[in-house]
């Protein structure tokens, strides 16, 4: 009975063309494996295996991307099967679908494209650690007002804000590591869904094609999706995380703060107004990380509340959303890494503002409490107290407020001179006492600039030992059928 063609036409002819991109690399990747383990066993003979193996290197996979949807047939698969068949008969092309069936293929497929995914991921993350690491390389002593609640609140450095995104980007890291495990496991042989009696051998699919090892039960090898879950999941918290970073970013690269300067390559002008550099880089990143983020949502929206089994809601149809997702999520990260790799501080404003607004009044507090003896509680008052009365008596020495303010309200003699609270406020003094591990003092920023690279050194040698791995597998996966 030919198909609808509005089915044809809404939903074959799209998951056709999706397939065709998507899959068929996978696809051919699964025949070979199979093939190969069919005849180790015996369960295909030498003759028959060979042959086939022969139809397979002799398909024109260009022409098979290149192929229109008629309708013939349901679905990518069966046009491949159809190529096969006529290449070297339809008894000999049969065995090779000897216990397997298209849903341990299709699961088996779609974790083979999301490994790839997941690569890719994390070679744009490494790249923006790279890049952060090396611009905060160049800015431990770039003193400046970080922020809380929109509002000035105390010196730090560049340095040790972007430190603070590398390690948010290193957490990150491993949680895409994690996701890159769950999905490295084979599902091939778990047939149907109740596996076979055939005596295969899964673990020799399993390391033709670059797992770690099969999957276990058979009717979870065909029903779960939570690899899928935690790998959008781990990317999706990238993105968010990123995301913030970038509206800072954009908030400093305004006339009005005016901190960051990207390079001419990353801003646009105005068709109209001749003095814009609109920062456009991070605009884009913005945009691309908030739809990426978007997308990986929709992946478990997707999912939620479908049967626990083979269902076309987390196939055909999920597919193409997760492969732009991870696309857009590339693009976005990779396009941060890239602009901010030859971004420009204003270090001299930037330091300015760090002496304004009293932003370095907590150290008064702490002084009051570490030397004189005061509980933090009435140190925090007194420092406030000063911060009211210089308002109104602004020709009081700063010397004699703070004198004030601690015989009112803490009840003790405390005298520093001018020059003594000058050194003690000035925005170099609170960043170099503030030695805390993880803090903005520069040596130990150095520290742990120097803590991150090797990290990111590990993480790059990781990323490299799997698609070595991959490589591997690929090339045991050839001599496997010049075997035959």
């Amino acid at each position: 009975m030919p198909f609808s063609p509005d089915y044809v036409r809404l939903v074959l002819n799209e998951n056709f063309e999706d397939a065709k991109t998507l899959l068929l690399d996978p696809m051919m990747a699964i025949h070979d494996a199979h093939l190969a383990m069919l005849a180790e066993c015996g369960i295909v003979s030498r003759t028959d295996a060979r042959l086939l193996r022969d139809a397979l290197r002799d398909l024109d996979l260009a022409a098979v991307r290149g192929a229109r949807y008629t309708g013939g047939c349901e679905d990518l698969f069966f046009h491949v099967d159809g190529l096969i068949a006529a290449a070297c008969g339809s008894n000999v092309a049969g065995r090779l679908h000897t216990a397997r069936s298209r849903n341990d293929m299709a699961m088996t497929m779609y974790r083979l494209q999301l490994r790839q995914y997941l690569l890719g991921l994390l070679e744009a993350v490494l790249g923006a650690r790279r890049s952060l690491g090396a611009l905060a390389a160049r800015h431990t002593s770039t003193i400046y007002p970080a922020h809380t609640h929109t509002q000035p609140a105390q010196p730090t450095t560049v340095a040790h804000y972007l430190l603070a995104v590398i390690e948010e980007l290193e957490r990150d890291t491993v949680r895409l590591f994690a996701a890159y495990r769950s999905t490295n496991r084979n599902p091939l042989g778990a047939c149907a869904i109740t596996g076979t009696g055939f005596p295969i051998d899964r673990d020799r699919t399993s390391e033709l094609l670059g797992f770690d090892g099969p999957t276990g039960n058979t009717y979870g090898s065909i029903a779960t999706v939570d690899y899928l879950l935690e790998s959008a999941g781990a990317a999706a918290i990238t993105l968010l995380g990123l995301g913030r970073v970038v509206q800072d970013l954009l908030l400093w690269c305004t006339q009005e703060m005016g901190y960051l300067r990207l390079s001419d390559g990353f801003v646009q002008v105005s068709s109209i107004m001749p003095q814009k550099r609109n920062p456009v880089a991070l605009e884009h990143a913005r945009a691309l990380l908030s739809k990426a983020l978007a997308e990986m949502q929709a992946v478990p929206a997707m999912v939620h509340n479908t049967p626990f089994g083979d269902i076309v809601d987390t196939e055909d149809d999920l597919q193409p959303l997760v492969a732009v997702a991870f696309k857009d999520a590339m693009r976005g990260i990779t396009l941060v890494g890239a602009t901010m790799a030859d971004a420009e501080f204003d270090t001299v404003r930037m330091r300015a503002r760090a002496g304004e607004a009293w932003v370095t009044i907590t150290e008064l507090a702490d002084t009051l409490a570490r030397d004189h003896g005061l509980p933090f509680a009435a140190a925090h008052g007194v420092a406030a107290r000063v911060i009211g009365a210089r308002r109104d008596r602004a020709d009081t020495s700063l010397s004699d407020l703070v004198a004030d303010a601690a015989r009112d309200l803490a009840g003790v003699d405390v005298r520093l001179s001018d020059e003594a609270l000058q050194r003690m406020l000035s925005p170099d003094h609170f960043i170099a006492i503030r030695r805390t591990q993880g803090g903005p003092a520069p040596d130990v920023a150095q520290a742990a600039l120097h803590s991150s690279a090797r990290l990111l050194d590990e993480h790059t040698a990781e990323l490299s030992r799997l698609r070595q791995a991959l490589a591997s597998a690929d090339a045991a996966r050839a001599r496997a059928l010049d075997r035959l």
